[in-house]
């Protein structure tokens, strides 16, 4: 059959997972059912196609994985191909999702319900983005609370995008607040969870909260404000 390689090549280049000669073989004779293949002729191909991409004009090849067939990248352009992923992740969180993880951050272990209450919100979907990225983790339940709620603290990736070891060396609420804040709040805490869950300035705290919008992937484009539309949805 003519172009049997070709065809074959854009059935593995197009593959998400490691693709074997069996299903390759189907493929082709399902699309071509007058001129069948076997899979001794597909596993030549195959060879032939590992040896074309040895060549040094290509910068990936053609390996065989848990008996299926994929390309990869040659080694001496992983560092190129990383830059660009990073380049790719480096999107902003949605303020909602953002404000979340700050009240997490320095209150956590926190419930859903007491992030509620601070944003007057819902936060559902902003929990289950940040639960999706692991920038948070359920750090167990309040068990004489009814319903038992779940609690949600920040994880190893989240000290990991903020450079630090723990949140204890997040920046101090005294450091964000402006004078006007600290006499309205007629006290500065150290910490966000040493105010009452009333009390607290999520947007002055995220003022300092900065460095996560510029490495945590997330939806190129925010979301309406929930408090403006009503839900938090993006």
């Amino acid at each position: 059959m003519d172009n049997l390689h070709q065809h074959i090549e854009a059935l593995v280049f197009t593959s998400e997972n490691a693709i074997d000669k069996s299903e390759l073989t189907l493929a082709v004779n399902k699309t071509f059912p007058e001129n069948k293949v076997d899979e001794t002729l597909v596993e030549q191909v195959l060879v032939d196609l590992q040896e074309k991409f040895k060549s040094d004009i290509y910068a990936f090849e053609l390996r065989v994985i848990g008996g299926g067939y994929q390309f990869f990248t040659k080694a001496a352009y992983h560092t190129t191909v990383a830059t660009l992923i990073g380049m790719r992740e480096k999107k902003r969180l949605s303020t909602a999702a953002l404000e979340t993880l700050a009240i997490i951050a320095y209150r956590g272990p926190v419930t859903k319900s007491e992030c509620e209450k601070i944003r007057g919100v819902n936060c559902d979907y902003s929990v289950e983005k940040l639960l999706e990225k692991e920038l948070i983790e359920v750090a167990g339940r309040i068990e004489d609370a009814p319903g038992k709620p779940v609690l949600y603290k920040t994880t190893q990736t989240f000290l990991d995008y903020f450079g630090i070891n723990s949140t204890a060396e997040l920046p101090k609420l005294k450091d964000i607040l402006m004078p006007q804040d600290e006499n309205t709040l007629g006290t500065t805490p150290e910490l966000v969870s040493d105010l009452p869950a009333e009390n607290v300035l999520v947007e002055d705290v995220l003022t300092a909260a900065e460095e996560p919008t510029d490495v945590v992937a997330d939806d190129a484009t925010d979301a309406p404000r929930a408090e403006e539309a009503g839900e938090e949805k993006e």
